[in-house]
């Protein structure tokens, strides 16, 4: 294919540490482009995140003259051609032009070479594939410039073998078309996931997770998701139903409180209407402890504050915390659906901004005072006493809680012992 070329006008390119790495990489026979991600999304005119550049060059002369440059080199994949370079606390990863040899999967044999034509073919979209250089032209060869002009992401070459090459690309089509995509997804590319969507089922959880938090948070999530319900891959990922209307919901909720997009309140949205959904979530996507516990409380009786008023809403969120509160609240809320009251949600959401919970007053020697003995009965016995200053509406004062506490003695000591 031909080399289309474009003029990119990044300041980051004549100066600073991405123009200090390709002036160490050319010359000396070799080549070095910035390439993939940061050229798409300066393009885009998006946030540029990671920058990466490919070269010419072998690895062991990219670590050979990092050396003599006085740079540090990290062997990141250095058996796939890939060394990175730190410069002024930026990492970069620099990869060998490569050619797949065999492919299966995430393992793929490689061989390196110095065709920038190949290199742009193995990559997974036409937007992916732009390089550019030190003197800012943009190489296409795939037609990644006019798939960025139309906003489309659609894969090189032949989709289906795309993706047999690597199952995750199904995942990264929707991902793309969320994060930077407008209009109708590309037919061809989403008839080719459908398809292949048994392949799914052959990625590690940790891969899964890693994409679908990625594509949860990403602009055009609400109607990739929708997509991917329709083509019978959303439900072979969550491994239950998944709710599009919760999900946007939620966005819409998170908008209006201005709230930064969340990928696990959004998953919560999408996939858990009880704890059970939680559990089965934290499996299937190998989600961290932290993650596990937020979907669970989400997850925990959210149905209970569609009539919850005041009084009852400034314990829960005593019980829960602030951040546990919040997105309880948001998950019932877009669970109510458009036809919910939003004036009255937004205030219930509010209510951390209105109210800081005090501290349980009471304490153990205030009760062992009273003759309560240390073991499970003083446990109980504070229970017993927060249970009921929660339900008293806070008191601190003095005559109040020693009243809450000689109740609490009283009902421990009328009670019958387990």
């Amino acid at each position: 294919m031909n080399d289309d070329r474009a003029l990119l006008n990044a300041p980051w390119l004549a100066s600073g540490p991405t123009s200090r790495v390709l002036k160490l990489l050319n010359g000396g026979g070799e080549e070095a482009r910035v390439v993939g991600g940061a050229v798409r999304n300066a393009l885009l005119g998006v946030p540029i995140v990671d920058i990466d550049l490919a070269t010419t060059a072998l690895p062991e002369e990219v670590v050979r003259r990092a050396k003599a440059a006085g740079i540090r080199s990290v062997p990141t994949g250095i058996e796939h051609g890939t060394v990175t370079l730190v410069i002024d606390a930026h990492p970069f990863e620099v990869t060998t032009l490569r050619e797949d040899t065999e492919t299966f999967g995430r393992k793929a044999k490689v061989s390196f070479g110095r065709d920038w034509v190949g290199d742009a073919h193995r990559r997974d979209f036409t937007i992916n594939a732009l390089s550019v250089g030190a003197d800012g032209v943009v190489h296409d060869y795939v037609g990644g410039l006019e798939d960025i002009a139309a906003r489309r992401v659609r894969f090189i070459g032949e989709a289906r073998a795309r993706i047999e090459e690597d199952y995750l690309r199904i995942l990264r089509f929707f991902r793309f078309h969320a994060a930077f995509g407008a209009g109708e997804i590309d037919r061809g590319g989403y008839l080719a996931c459908i398809v292949a969507r048994a392949g799914l089922a052959s990625l590690s959880a940790e891969r899964l997770r890693m994409e679908m938090l990625k594509l949860l948070v990403a602009v055009g999530a609400v109607e990739a998701v929708i997509a991917m319900a329709e083509g019978g891959l959303l439900q072979m990922i969550l491994g239950g139903v998944g709710y599009s209307s919760t999900f946007a919901g939620m966005i819409e909720a998170e908008r209006m409180l201005a709230l930064k997009a969340d990928p696990i309140r959004r998953l919560a949205a999408l996939a858990v209407a009880i704890p059970e959904d939680a559990r089965r979530l934290t499996t299937r996507l190998r989600l961290s402890n932290n993650e596990s516990k937020a979907l669970d409380s989400m997850g925990h009786r959210w149905w209970r504050l569609a009539g919850i008023d005041e009084a009852r809403a400034k314990r829960l969120l005593y019980r829960l915390g602030e951040e546990r509160y919040r997105d309880r609240v948001l998950l019932a809320w877009a669970r109510a659906g458009h036809g919910g009251d939003s004036a009255r949600w937004i205030h219930l959401a509010q209510l951390p901004q209105r109210f800081t919970a005090p501290k349980f007053p009471l304490r153990a020697a205030d009760f062992i005072s009273r003759g309560v003995a240390e073991g499970p009965s003083l446990g109980q016995v504070l229970t017993l006493a927060e249970d009921a200053w929660l339900a008293a509406d806070f008191p601190l004062q003095p005559a109040a809680l020693a009243a809450i506490a000689d109740q609490a003695v009283s009902r421990l000591n009328r009670d019958p012992k387990p």
